[in-house]
């Protein structure tokens, strides 16, 4: 798990275009995930009248808005990568199986194979 790969999805926030490796989508999945843990943990310690009171974690909601745009980005490149238009995401259960399977390994319409080493 690479931050400096996660920082970069969260730099492409608006790039729909092109494609991510595996790599690149699982780590997002990760450290999203990761953070929402932490979010959670700090609001639950530090405000629990609030979380009681509403039955919401705030910072949850927020982290959740902050990686919407990131997530859509991520995963519709991530749908160019296996040949597949970015509407495919929209398709439940086979998303995650086109997310998880192997990327085409030469370029295809959507672009040239993306740079799978870590990025430093």
């Amino acid at each position: 798990m690479n931050l400096n790969t996660f920082i970069g999805s969260l730099k492409k926030y608006a790039v729909f275009t092109g494609r991510a490796s595996r790599m690149e989508f699982v780590n997002f999945f990760l450290w999203s995930l990761i953070l929402g843990f932490v979010a959670g943990f700090v609001e639950g310690f530090f405000f629990p009248e609030y979380l009681l009171l509403t039955g919401q974690s705030l910072l949850g909601n927020l982290l959740s808005l902050a990686i919407l745009l990131p997530n859509i980005g991520v995963s519709i490149r991530r749908m160019h990568d296996v040949g597949k238009s970015g509407w495919y995401m929209l398709i439940p259960f086979y998303n995650l199986v086109l997310a998880f399977s192997k990327g085409d390994q030469a370029e295809n319409k959507y672009g040239p194979t993306p740079d799978i080493s870590p990025a430093r």
